[in-house]
């Protein structure tokens, strides 16, 4: 689903606050996600977007254009309605970020818990 499609099926999700826990993962084909937790419905969620292209101004300056909302994507991993357990499931997820297949850590952390 694109974002939109989230936030307009949970009126709860647009008005939570959200924990970002990093805008950097790559899966293992090298795309680029941001992992978010809502703190309201519990839920855990990867969003991805195209890479952002840059474009130039007839003056020289250079700017990124709007992305289309279709463009954006949200799959949802877990619901994991307490703060501990997701700091628990998660713990080091700062540097697993990092790795070539962040994101496969996340999976595999979800499937053991």
């Amino acid at each position: 689903m694109n974002i939109e499609e989230f936030y307009e099926a949970d009126p709860t999700r647009r008005s939570s606050d959200e924990e970002n826990l990093g805008r950097d993962w790559l899966d293992d084909t090298g795309r680029r996600y941001e992992l978010n937790w809502v703190v309201d419905t519990g839920e855990l969620y990867l969003m991805a977007e195209p890479l952002e292209p840059v474009e130039m101004d007839p003056l020289g300056d250079s700017f990124v254009p709007d992305m289309p909302v279709e463009l954006i994507t949200v799959e949802i991993l877990a619901t994991i309605t307490d703060r501990s357990e997701l700091d628990s499931t998660l713990d080091g997820w700062s540097d697993a970020m990092e790795e070539p297949d962040g994101v496969g850590w996340v999976r595999r952390r979800l499937t053991a818990r």
